[in-house]
């Protein structure tokens, strides 16, 4: 199977600072784990620049100038945009090359090019609503990559499926008043950032929220996806199925408070490549989230692109 990484090395360069969860040590323990001997035949290419136009395809066009000429300059302290989200010199070509990932795997896919693709990428994006950043996002890479499948590709139904431990409000928020966007997220609940209840249905219940409590296992979780996530997958019938790859909903991560091993996520991979070959023809395209224990993190990130390399 044809699989294709995407990732940039000014995704380093975006310092959050020492005390900061979201650090380059995420990217770079991913990218370790993606060298080894078994990965020998993923196609890896450089993320480009996604330009202002392509941002504003999912975000306000003044919110796009606003963040990028908040990105300091010079030195070596962090500016903070909210509590959690911090920018520094390099932070703007990072989240360029990361919106550009997922807008460069969006063209790969629909060219032909690769059945499948995944973005090693940083910052992350899911929390980044139309006109704000939040929880360590600028832009919202998934959310643009959609956007520019239907600006460009023509694609009509696109799904998002998103199983980081936290709740995507950013792109919930940009797909719940279109019917012909879908997104499905687990996550835990009560927990930042306070969104995704069940009753949070859209427009057309094009939005599927299943929260779970902390210390919810694999077994709850796989049931979820049978009974729930993947009936309402088929019923959407995506044309495009992508997804929001976070792996903090993992026993070991210190900021979730989930229990979710490496297994599931292979699991959950398993599932979502099946309603890609049901509806999409196989195109999937996968982007990195969350997951702060780097053992984890690489672990789960690496059984995850292992599944969408060698399933059928």
């Amino acid at each position: 199977m044809s699989v294709l990484l995407l990732t940039h090395p000014a995704c380093l360069n975006h310092e959050t600072g020492s005390w900061h969860p979201e650090s380059p040590d995420r990217l770079r323990a991913v990218l370790k784990a993606l060298d080894a001997p078994e990965f020998a035949a993923l196609v890896r290419e450089e993320a480009p620049l996604a330009s202002d136009e392509t941002l504003a395809l999912a975000h306000d066009a003044a919110y796009v100038k606003s963040v990028l000429a908040a990105i300091p300059q010079t030195g070596a302290q962090a500016l903070h945009l909210d509590p959690d989200t911090v920018v520094s010199p390099g932070s703007g070509e990072a989240a360029r090359r990361a919106a550009g990932a997922v807008v460069a795997a969006v063209d790969a896919v629909m060219a032909g090019r690769f059945d499948r693709a995944f973005c090693a990428i940083r910052p992350p994006g899911h929390h980044a609503e139309p006109a704000r950043p939040m929880g360590f996002c600028l832009f919202n890479n998934v959310a643009v990559g959609a956007m520019h499948a239907r600006a460009v590709h023509k694609v009509n139904r696109i799904a998002v499926v998103d199983f980081d431990v936290h709740h995507g409000n950013g792109t919930q928020a940009m797909f719940e008043n279109d019917p012909d966007l879908f997104y499905g997220s687990i996550h835990q609940a009560p927990f930042y950032p306070g969104t995704g209840r069940i009753s949070e249905r859209g427009v057309a219940g094009n939005i599927m929220n299943i929260p779970f409590g902390a210390g919810s296992g694999g077994i709850m979780v796989r049931r979820a996806f049978i009974e729930r996530l993947i009936p309402a997958l088929d019923e959407f019938m995506p044309d495009l199925l992508l997804v929001s790859a976070g792996f903090d909903a993992h026993h070991r991560d210190p900021v979730g408070g989930m229990d979710l091993g490496t297994e599931d996520f292979a699991w959950m991979t398993k599932e979502l490549i099946e309603v890609a070959r049901r509806h999409s023809g196989g195109r999937i395209i996968s982007t990195l989230e969350g997951g702060y224990d780097l053992r984890a993190l690489a672990d789960a990130a690496a059984s995850h692109v292992h599944v969408l390399m060698t399933a059928p």
